[in-house]
């Protein structure tokens, strides 16, 4: 198996919506495009920040499509979030996913009702035998699934040989040190300790603040891996303080980041899709102000 492909900072790609909020497939092309030529190893496409819970089976294929389109002939790998809350949609998302040719397709449990872990296992595995000749991903995210990764889950679904790791969104670093020990590559998912998660045996990040700031998340892991970890934790640091402005507004952290998407010269992403709290007058200067303090750590460590 080819893990280099895994090996970096992958960031959680954005929805793209048009003034009357449908998806905006010139702009979908544009970040994929405009977040490839940061030198990221790849992208995550359909999770958390691609808003997936409020898209159509329909508009996320749609998004996915455009994705793929825009990075043909590059080298950048695609990881597919094809969840939906019934294993019907999620099998035909999995499906349209390796035949468009992703490297790898990854899922949160399903939410809302508590099943047992043999119904988590069956529905995973269904989406999997759906896309038989594509790697798998286990997303664990209990923080917003209710639901919690455990080691037996992981036992039994290893016996999928088309199962490799695990995108890690819980807090615990040790998380990941047991996901490794169960020999997944498992990827660092909070975005603020990014350092600490490859110290315990991650192979790189999926984050949804890397595409604000892909260039000081790419450097984070290149000074781990050269042993300049002092610097690397200055940066993490940055990188955490800013989250930290960035939440501090009242939109939604991704209206917020779209904004500052636009400051640094991306494309427009438009706004997020309700019931999330769009961008309000008072929330500008919080993209400002994020946007500067990005602006400086790159002066400083670029």
């Amino acid at each position: 198996m080819n893990t280099q492909k895994y090996q970096g900072i992958i960031p959680a790609f954005y929805a793209a919506y048009d003034k009357e909020g449908n998806i905006n497939a010139e702009a979908v092309e544009k970040l994929a495009i405009y977040l490839a030529d940061k030198g990221v190893r790849g992208l995550y496409v359909g999770g958390s920040s691609g808003e997936c819970i409020y898209q159509s089976v329909e508009e996320r294929k749609l998004v996915l499509e455009h994705v793929m389109k825009a990075l043909e002939g590059r080298d950048v790998t695609v990881i597919a979030h094809v969840a939906c809350n019934n294993t019907k949609d999620s099998k035909e998302l999995a499906a349209h996913a390796e035949s468009l040719g992703v490297d790898a397709i990854a899922s949160i449990p399903p939410i809302y009702f508590k099943l047992p872990e043999y119904a988590i296992a069956d529905y995973w595995n269904s989406m999997s035998a759906s896309a038989p000749n594509t790697d798998f991903i286990i997303y664990n995210i209990p923080q917003l699934a209710g639901v919690a990764l455990t080691p037996s889950l992981v036992d039994e679904m290893r016996k999928n040989p088309k199962v490799i790791g695990v995108k890690n969104s819980s807090m615990p670093v040790q998380d990941i040190q047991m996901w490794v020990d169960k020999g997944c590559i498992t990827f660092n998912g909070p975005d603020e300790q990014l350092l600490s998660g490859l110290a315990a045996g991650a192979v790189g990040g999926i984050g949804g603040t890397y595409a604000v700031m892909p260039e000081l998340y790419v450097k984070i892991y290149e000074l781990y891996h050269k042993g300049e970890m002092e610097t690397a934790r200055k940066i993490q640091n940055d990188c955490c303080n800013i989250i930290c402005k960035m939440c501090s507004g009242k939109g939604n952290l991704y209206a917020i980041m779209k904004e500052i998407l636009r400051l640094q010269g991306g494309p427009d992403l438009g706004g997020v899709r309700e019931p999330l709290f769009n961008l309000v007058e008072s929330d500008k200067a919080v993209a400002q102000e994020s946007y500067e303090m990005i602006e400086k750590a790159k002066k400083e460590y670029l």
